[in-house]
């Protein structure tokens, strides 16, 4: 941390402090509080009680005092076979993902979050762009039409593109109908339907931070980089993708962060060979009734996800250290 950082942190009025304090206090609230007792629970005991597992912390009537009892035995079963399994998803040439359920789970959600990360700013890029150059008199319009999805509810949506998709679907009857295809195509319940609606559902979550870079965008840097005989790509590889940097990491992180943790689109029209780690929570938590199981595969894809997070935090608090300078 700089000098000058220190000292505007120092010369802070209460009524900045009182501002400053409200995002603490709702990360306190929402995520601190229920991730310790998460926590809690994850070192517990399955037991047929209510709630179904065991106390960590117990008094003893004899000697009046304080036990405290840590199980450790769901993280080990997480973790076993770990890194046989891990050597067997990361060999190409093995047949075989492992026998490690959960690592495979954790894999499969990082994989499929990564890609459509991906794809999102593939295709969320150039939409954002165009937005942004767009006429200001037609650009709240297209940003309506980014936003309008929202107004449906999500389940609905998914369900449109289950009879999209389907093997008796709109899209396989209406190829059929026309001669294109003798036989319907292989479009649901599989990894192409699981990505498809996963960039369909978290593409406008791309698209916003995007543009609101973007359009910050000063256009006087592009001329004069025209006038100093740069070309369109040159131009958009020196300029405008430098600029957009926070906009990219912002769109990923919001695209990603949910993304791992989907359930209800793998369940929908994933398939079984998609599981993902939503799945796998919801199996512990409601067929099995394993809290402690079920809060320790939460523990852990919260640290996954905290640090993506953390280093985007970093960036920022970079970026504005050099903007203070």
């Amino acid at each position: 941390m700089t000098l000058t950082m220190l000292k505007r942190k120092l010369t802070r009025r209460p009524g900045q402090r009182a501002v400053i304090a409200v995002p603490y206090l709702w990360l306190l609230v929402l995520f601190l509080i229920p991730f310790v007792i998460v926590l809690k629970i994850s070192f517990a005991e399955q037991e047929l009680a209510i709630p179904p597992y065991s106390p960590l912390i117990t008094t003893d009537p004899d000697f009046g005092r304080l036990n405290i009892a840590l199980n450790y035995q769901n993280y080990a079963d997480i973790f076993q076979n770990f890194w046989s399994s891990l050597s067997s998803m990361l060999n190409p040439f093995s047949d075989s993902n492992g026998n490690n359920i959960y690592l495979l789970t954790y894999w499969l959600s990082i994989k499929t979050a990564l890609t459509t990360t991906f794809i999102c700013l593939l295709l969320g890029y150039p939409i954002a762009y165009a937005i942004s150059r767009a006429n200001p008199s037609i650009r709240n319009g297209l940003l309506l039409a980014i936003m309008l999805p929202f107004w449906t509810s999500f389940l609905l949506r998914v369900y449109a593109w289950m009879g999209l998709l389907g093997h008796n679907g709109i899209i396989n009857n209406y190829l059929m109908e026309y001669g294109i295809i003798s036989q319907p195509l292989d479009l649901f319940y599989n990894a192409f339907s699981l990505n498809l609606v996963m960039v369909y559902a978290y593409l406008p979550f791309m698209i916003l931070p995007l543009y609101t870079q973007l359009v910050k965008m000063d256009d006087r840097l592009l001329e004069a980089a025209s006038d100093l005989g740069a070309g369109p790509i040159k131009a958009f590889f020196a300029i405008t993708l430098p600029l957009s940097k926070t906009g990219i990491i912002a769109g990923s992180m919001l695209v990603f962060v949910p993304a791992v943790g989907e359930f209800v689109i793998p369940e929908l029209v994933g398939g079984s060979e998609n599981l993902m780690i939503g799945k796998v929570l919801w199996q512990a938590f409601f067929d099995q009734n394993n809290w402690p199981l079920a809060s320790a595969i939460a523990v852990i894809m919260v640290i996954l996800l905290v640090i993506p997070i953390a280093l985007f935090h970093h960036y920022e608090n970079r970026e504005i250290e050099e903007g203070a300078r």
